[in-house]
């Protein structure tokens, strides 16, 4: 299940929705694996989206594509840093780990939850969680990550 977590923030919803959106347009690769999710939450370093799954986004055996799982830690650690304090920079990636848990196929939605656990002068250090959506709810944890940028302006 999702965390427990306060209610989303509108305001930094809206910036987090604005950074998106602003990013978007730039990367092929984003527009491609990206283009239907939808923003759920945003909280100070907190965010979650959903994303029905295409056959953009899955590999021969039809489960969801190990470097579509990457994207997303790689993408939500980055909007996660930009809801720690509506900053509108978030940085280059120094690593990502990532750990496949489970699946999903094509036509199941899941839910994508980012945390900016630290963000310092020089580093940010972001976990994230991937799900499936079971009856409208988050479900079994397909895939966990961790995420380093270099942050300093």
């Amino acid at each position: 299940m999702a965390s427990a977590l306060a209610d989303s923030d509108p305001a930094r919803l809206a910036h987090v929705e604005q950074f998106w959106l602003g990013r978007k347009p730039s990367s092929p690769i984003y527009q491609f694996l990206l283009d239907d999710v939808k923003l759920t939450y945003a909280s100070k370093g907190v965010v979650r989206a959903r994303l029905p799954l295409t056959k953009n986004h899955v590999n021969t055996h039809g489960g969801i594509h190990g470097s579509v799982s990457a994207t997303l830690i790689d993408w939500v650690g980055g909007l996660a840093i930009a809801a720690w304090d509506n900053r509108d920079k978030t940085g280059v990636s120094t690593d990502i780990h990532i750990s496949y848990v489970s699946s999903a196929k094509m036509g199941d939605s899941i839910e994508v939850e980012g945390f900016a656990d630290k963000v310092g002068g020089t580093l940010a250090f972001t976990t994230a969680t991937i799900r499936k959506i079971v009856d409208d709810k988050p479900g079994p944890t397909v895939a966990t990550g961790s995420h380093t940028k270099f942050v300093k302006v």
